[in-house]
């Protein structure tokens, strides 16, 4: 692929999805699509399908209509135009969250090692520890790194201290595949972490002046994360708001993401709702509800799972805070195997397997249909020493012997 001609694999895909019968392509389109579907569609909007002898009769009624696209420029559009494409059209690689809260933990090689021998392609961190980062250089695993709360005050104070973070942490490790940096995670204006509200929005934009004056900002996107706490009135989900009392707050954090187009980063745990409110049901909460268990009144939006639920809360909240167009990547997300109210290996094998499931396509939500859900699954390894509930401490999906605990796959 050095040569600048595209791959033989990219061919045979192309031809794959051109000799697929219309027909075919018109029911998958009503699932979702299917890779080839996309790469169909896609072709034929670039009016490229003509180099696959397309034009055999093999269009059905419903799609035949994109040919209109095609012109004479177009259909002379080379392969190489799509093949950057077809990344998104086969949804989001999962992530998993690398917590170092235990004493009993692997050795930071072997970590990445075990990432790489599942096919775990994307990293959450939660400070920037010199031993990860140095395992990760060369690899393709791209990468959260988080400014912990206890040093949003320094970053916030001096914009020379933010550039100084960036350049031992980003800009020493040039092959560590960086993609958000996400300064402060679940500030709470109503919780033991109000003290670094103040902070964390100077933090933001002194860190973000720093990458863009590394020439950075097209690879790393600045955001905070934050959680469903913030929110009220969520159930349905487009009456959610964030509370009047963390508006101050979280309004100019918003207010900044749209400035610059970058994401808000969110940790959604059905788990906790679950646990905090038995009368949800618990098979809504594991993506396993027979019919839909919420019907939103506005648009006629049914839910038949929590997780899409919250997201969705989300998103309205946003809108309502002028971020209708802000995405969120889900920072987090994870179901705890003992140690409390539906804590179970069943239960939590369940969720992440549903949840990988769910968000490796591009179905997206209800509220946001056909948009691809970057998840991080929270977390790698049970947790020993984290403070907390019982709970806190049984979210690994390894044992700390790097064995897995559920029969999941990644990819």
């Amino acid at each position: 692929m050095g040569n600048g001609e595209p791959c033989v694999g990219g061919y045979m895909l192309a031809y794959a999805a051109t000799h697929c019968r219309g027909r075919h392509h018109a029911q998958q389109l009503r699932k979702g699509g299917e890779l080839l579907t996309h790469v169909w569609l896609l072709m034929a909007h670039l009016g490229i399908t003509e180099q696959f002898q397309i034009s055999q009769g093999h269009a059905g009624a419903k799609l035949v209509k994109l040919q209109t696209f095609h012109g004479n420029n177009a259909a002379a559009a080379p392969l190489g135009v799509l093949m950057p494409l077809l990344k998104t059209t086969d949804g989001q690689s999962i992530g998993v969250c690398y917590g170092k809260h235990g004493d009993n933990l692997p050795k930071e090689q072997d970590v990445i090692n075990l990432y790489n021998s599942n096919g775990i392609g994307k990293m959450r961190i939660y400070s920037p520890d010199p031993k990860i980062l140095q395992a990760l250089r060369g690899t393709n695993i791209e990468l959260i790194l988080d400014v912990p709360n206890d040093g949003l005050q320094s970053l916030a104070s001096n914009p020379a201290v933010a550039a100084a973070w960036v350049q031992t942490n980003i800009q020493a490790f040039p092959d560590v595949k960086f993609k958000y940096i996400s300064v402060g995670n679940e500030v709470d204006p109503n919780k033991d972490t109000s003290q670094y509200t103040g902070y964390v929005l100077l933090a933001m934009q002194n860190v973000h002046n720093a990458i863009v004056s590394a020439g950075l900002q097209d690879q790393i996107r600045v955001s905070t994360a934050t959680y469903t706490g913030l929110l009220v009135n969520t159930s349905p989900p487009s009456q959610s708001a964030f509370n009047e009392n963390v508006r101050s707050y979280i309004v100019p954090i918003i207010e900044f993401l749209v400035q610059h187009n970058l994401p808000l980063l969110v940790n959604v745990y059905p788990y906790f709702a679950y646990a905090d409110d038995t009368q949800i049901p618990l098979e809504y909460a594991l993506f396993i509800a027979p019919s839909a268990v919420v019907i939103d009144p506005d648009g006629n939006l049914q839910y038949h799972n929590l997780f899409d639920a919250m997201l969705d809360s989300h998103y309205a909240a946003l809108e309502k805070a002028g971020g209708p167009n802000v995405g969120i990547v889900v920072s987090e997300s994870g179901w705890p195997s003992e140690g409390g109210i539906g804590a179970s290996v069943e239960n939590a094998g369940m969720y992440y397997k549903n949840l990988i499931g769910h968000v490796k396509g591009v179905n997206g939500t209800p509220r946001k249909p056909n948009k691809a859900i970057e998840t991080f699954l929270f977390a790698m390894f049970d947790e020993n020493s984290k403070t907390g509930a019982e709970t806190e401490r049984h979210f690994g999906i390894f044992t700390p012997t790097r064995q897995p605990k559920y029969g999941i796959t990644f990819n």
